[in-house]
């Protein structure tokens, strides 16, 4: 069985928190990844997540914002990186 595929990773300081983007391509998607990418982006700051784009198992594509949790419509790998970093400049 083939291994995931890591094919983009960065991990940087950016205002005060560390911001890593991490995407792996899948061997073959799953019921959860039908697209077949696997991926966290998050901004952490002081221990806190502040921003973050993920698919765990049992979760699905979804977005954290502050507090908030909520679905996310993932279409490709540039559209997710451009999406989280939008999220990043509202903080700024």
């Amino acid at each position: 069985m083939s291994k995931a595929q890591r094919v983009y990773h960065t991990k940087q300081v950016w205002h005060g928190g560390i911001v890593e983007m991490v995407v792996w391509r899948l061997p073959e998607s799953e019921s959860e990844r039908p697209h077949d990418y696997k991926y966290r982006l998050v901004y952490v700051r002081d221990g806190e997540r502040l921003v973050g784009y993920d698919n765990e198992r049992g979760k699905g594509d979804h977005r954290h914002y502050g507090t908030t949790e909520e679905a996310y419509r993932f279409t490709d790998v540039d559209t997710l990186i451009r999406d989280f970093l939008n999220d990043l400049r509202r903080l700024a």
